[in-house]
């Protein structure tokens, strides 16, 4: 496998306090993702046939939904100037960083009986591939290159990027080919960041120079608390998000009609270079002027939606709205499944009714981070509107039926969106899905119990399953009614029997392949690409294991530079086994002259907590140290040991504590298991050539 190796190493003695965890950085880009290639083991790489009761479900799917409404065809294919004729795009690293040519079989003319014929129809429109004109001479999208978009504006002295994709080869691609047909030779003078998503930013080092932004040729700007939310999103959940990452965007899952079909919000994402230069300057203001490269532009701050730090942004001289991710052609996540904070859907109706109000009664024309535009004022309000209406019925209608009783764990079969919301193919479940949303809206505002006191200190699964199983009469008699209801067809009844049969034992093969059997044909009936790519990536690991070879991390080199000193020594604190740190009590005091901050760290009550702007007057040990030369062990360059070795940092008190304070740090395994009996017998990762990466927090989205 060819990889560089970014390593966040843990390091001897007392390095190790000071090293964030020891994930490897494939090709600096937070995590792994799909094959082009099947993977060996006991996975059916072609996948099992739908079953006849699948079949039925997708028949019945075709005929409900408005497929008569073709304008998203006419709208996607608008202002084409020119396809991208290479299928292929090279990482630095010499692998593939994209390959557009493994979806070509989306564009045979055939109705995959593996595929949701919703999901199958956002997946088309999502094989767009080339320049596209949104507003001649002004703007326009290079598309089809990452999972996001990227948009060109024309300034005065050159042009404004909106969103530079996920990683540097794929965006220095999307500039050159954009140059190519309509760039004119000019420069790049300013770069937006919409909001604080990987997606967004990570392929800025691919269009743009760091000295040509620290010179100020280069402007780079972003919404409020963007670098704070950045990080903390990336680093102090990330190994396990993007564990449960790769169930969401089926890392492991062969391109093809019985694997992974499309994200929904793109085809998939890149895998080169992912960086960050940090934003130059911050729209403060809940609306904010700027003028951008000579061209007047109107900031909205929109918190809390669809990022915690994201800005919807008006061009009036262009009549032009850029949404970011706020509204694309999709619902989108409230609760997003590899895990974050549940976000606010009546907030987030509530930023787009005020974008209808102040800017969209005249915008001719709307674009977003990804899919397409919109043109002319009615198409534009009419999706504004419906957006708004998306979000507000989720939270309104939701919290009606938590009122009259309905719980946590029968919402999703109780909430339906509106019909005429149903009726609109930009409000379907093609990222969020009403089923994990609305479970999202009533976590938010009840939590995760459900009132049953019965519920209220659950067993664990492995804990309560056996007692499940003897009280079933034994293994044989739950594999025959599991596979009397796989059958039938009543695949998640199935499920919830097997599942206790797997969990009780873990090395039962038939039990593990029968639900993988289950698993598989529940994830061709979804329309949602998350919920597909879950149920086969489950089903993937039941039969095969966990798959070894390197996972990424979130914590790249940019991103850990980029954290603050608070948040390093926050996530030292994730890190640190308490059990490991019973009796233990001292007290630090660190301070990094160059920019003149300083920290008390204490251990106490197996706890390790931080203060900034204070100092012990008794401390057991004092580290001074630049920050930017504890950049160099956060990013595991050198050591901290090595460091205080050559004077570089200086300690003053009880040198031990450190060695004694790296003994208790953890680093966190990327490949935990999630099902039963998966662990230590997965099959061989292929080769990376044959990977593309996902964004991590968030992605991520």
């Amino acid at each position: 496998m060819t990889t560089r190796r970014a390593f966040i190493k843990s390091v001897p003695a007392v390095g190790a306090a000071f090293a964030v965890a020891g994930h490897v950085v494939l090709d600096d880009s937070p995590a792994l993702a799909q094959s082009a290639a099947p993977l060996e083991g006991h996975f059916h790489p072609k996948g099992k046939a739908p079953s006849d009761h699948t079949l039925k479900v997708l028949a019945e799917a075709r005929q409900s939904l408005p497929f008569s409404d073709t304008r998203d065809f006419d709208e996607q294919k608008k202002g084409l100037i020119a396809e991208m004729p290479q299928k292929q795009i090279m990482a630095d690293a010499g692998h593939v960083a994209w390959d557009k040519a493994r979806f070509d079989f989306l564009n045979e003319d055939t109705e995959w009986d593996s595929i949701h014929p919703s999901m199958l129809r956002q997946a088309r429109l999502n094989q767009d591939y080339g320049l596209y004109e949104v507003l001649e001479g002004q703007i326009y999208q290079v598309r089809g290159f990452d999972l996001s978009q990227i948009s060109f504006v024309r300034g005065e002295r050159g042009w404004i990027c909106f969103d530079p994709l996920i990683t540097a080869e794929v965006a220095r691609a999307a500039w050159d080919f954009f140059q190519e047909h309509r760039g004119e030779g000019l420069p790049l003078t300013t770069v937006i960041y919409s909001h604080s998503h990987t997606d967004h930013w990570g392929g800025v080092r691919g269009i743009v120079d760091e000295a040509d932004v620290r010179s100020g040729k280069v402007e780079i700007i972003a919404p409020r608390d963007f670098m704070d939310y950045t990080i903390s999103e990336n680093v102090y959940a990330g190994n396990a998000m993007n564990r449960r990452l790769s169930f969401q965007y089926g890392q492991v899952l062969p391109v093809a009609p019985h694997g992974f079909v499309t994200q929904g919000l793109g085809q998939g994402v890149s895998a080169g270079e992912v960086g960050l230069i940090a934003p130059t300057r911050i729209v403060e203001e809940d609306i904010e002027y700027i003028d951008v490269d000579g061209v007047k532009m109107v900031f909205q701050n929109t918190p809390g939606t669809e990022a915690p730090s994201e800005m919807n942004t008006y061009i009036p001289e262009m009549k032009a709205l850029w949404m970011a991710e706020n509204v694309v052609s999709s619902l989108h996540n409230i609760y997003t499944l590899r895990g974050a904070p549940v976000r606010d859907p009546l907030r987030w109706s509530r930023y787009i009714a005020r974008a209808l109000y102040l800017f969209g009664t005249e915008a001719e024309v709307m674009f977003a981070s990804h899919h397409w535009p919109r043109w002319g004022n009615d198409r534009v309000q009419e999706v504004l509107r419906a957006q708004r209406d998306l979000y507000a019925h989720m939270n309104n209608q939701v919290l009606h039926l938590a009122n009259q009783g309905v719980t946590i764990n029968q919402i999703h079969e109780v909430y339906e969106p509106s019909e005429g919301l149903k009726q609109q193919w930009h409000c379907r479940g093609y990222h969020g899905s009403p089923q994990h949303n609305s479970r999202g809206v009533v976590q938010r505002y009840l939590g995760f119990w459900d009132c049953n006191p019965a519920t209220l200190i659950p067993h664990t699964p492995s804990d309560a399953a056996p007692l499940y199983v003897e009280m079933m009469g034994g293994a044989e008699r739950i594999l025959e009614k599991g596979r009397e209801l796989h059958d039938a067809g009543d695949y998640r009844l199935a499920s919830e029997i097997l599942d206790k049969l797997v969990h009780a034992e873990p090395e039962n093969l038939d039990a593990k392949d029968l639900l993988a059997d289950v698993f598989e044909q529940l994830g061709y009936q979804q329309e949602n690409p998350g919920l597909r790519n879950s149920f086969l990536a489950g089903a993937y690991e039941l039969r095969s294991g966990i798959p070894e070879g390197e996972r990424a991390s979130t914590s790249g080199p940019d991103v850990i530079r980029a954290m603050t000193t608070e948040m390093f020594l926050n996530f030292l604190g994730i890190r640190m086994d308490s059990r490991k740190a019973e009796g233990m009590r001292f007290t630090i005091n660190i301070i990094t002259p160059d920019n003149g901050e300083k920290f008390i760290v204490e251990l106490e009550n197996a706890t390790l907590t931080n203060i900034e702007g204070f100092l012990s007057d008794h401390p057991d040990l004092t580290l001074i140290i630049n920050r930017s030369d504890l950049e160099r062990t956060m990013i595991g360059e050198v050591t901290l040991e090595d460091q205080i070795g050559d004077g570089t940092a200086t300690i003053e008190g009880d040198a031990s504590l450190l060695a004694k304070l790296g003994a208790t740090m953890v680093d966190f395994d990327p490949l935990f298991e999630v099902l039963p009996g998966t662990k230590g017998a997965g099959a061989e990762i292929a080769h990376a050539d044959s990977y593309e990466a996902v964004p991590g927090a968030p992605i991520p989205e």
